[in-house]
């Protein structure tokens, strides 16, 4: 039987291992998958130290929203680690000053009352319509409260105080694949485009009728196209 490839999957803000557990059950025959905390630091610099510390000498890095940003902190810290790349629905792009307000105001809230986790008026721009009053939505909450309000100040913070990756992209020379859902709000496809076309040789692939978590959304294409990336 050959030797499984190692391989990191790191989830977003308010995720936990709830995100990737299909695609980890679905890959164990190629991978040996690891899903890292990100929970615990306020800083991009410390949450990918702490998964570079952890992790095999060189692995396959999948990486999804907030996720992203600390692969792009990891191939600063680390590059020859990482034998490819996988970036879904997520940006090297810093945050429109829209989104900082919203941040900004969603920490203030948080530091003056009860965190209320994913509530149903924000999962629409989570996930497609499609999934909102389904399990996929109940999970993406029950996902949330598990997470925590401390672990989102902490999140949101190095959110904020993240670098401009947009520079690094061109020096990216693993096989990369960028993914994003036709329906994501957050990270929408427009951004997963400047990266492919800055990220020489990269593939790009879209999920129809999906939002910001194809993982939970599309599991077993997510999976198919995850396996096929790996392999390729």
């Amino acid at each position: 039987m050959p030797e499984r490839l190692p391989l990191v999957l790191l989830p977003g803000l308010l995720c936990d291992h709830r995100l990737w557990r299909d695609q980890a059950r679905d890959l164990e025959d190629i991978a040996e998958p690891t899903l890292p905390d990100l929970t615990l630091d306020d800083n991009l610099s410390a949450m990918a130290k702490r998964v570079l510390d952890a992790a095999p000498e060189r692995f396959a890095l999948a990486a999804l929203s907030m996720g992203g940003y600390v692969a792009f902190e990891i191939l600063r810290q680390q590059p020859q680690r990482v034998t490819r790349l996988a970036m879904l629905d997520t940006s090297a792009a810093l945050d429109s000053p829209q989104r900082v307000t919203q941040r900004l105001a969603g920490i203030q809230s948080l530091k003056h009352g009860r965190f209320f986790g994913v509530t149903t008026r924000m999962l629409p721009q989570l996930v497609h319509t499609k999934h909102v009053h389904g399990p996929v939505g109940a999970e993406v909450q029950a996902m949330a409260k598990r997470v925590g309000g401390d672990a989102f100040l902490r999140q949101q913070n190095a959110i904020l105080n993240r670098p401009d990756s947009r520079p690094l992209l061109a020096s990216i020379d693993v096989p990369t694949l960028i993914a994003v859902g036709d329906s994501d709000i957050l990270t929408p496809p427009r951004d997963a485009e400047e990266m492919h076309r800055q990220i020489a040789g990269s593939t790009y692939y879209v999920f129809a009728a999906c939002g910001h978590l194809p993982p939970m959304e599309a599991p077993e294409e997510t999976s198919t196209l995850l396996r096929r990336w790996l392999l390729e």
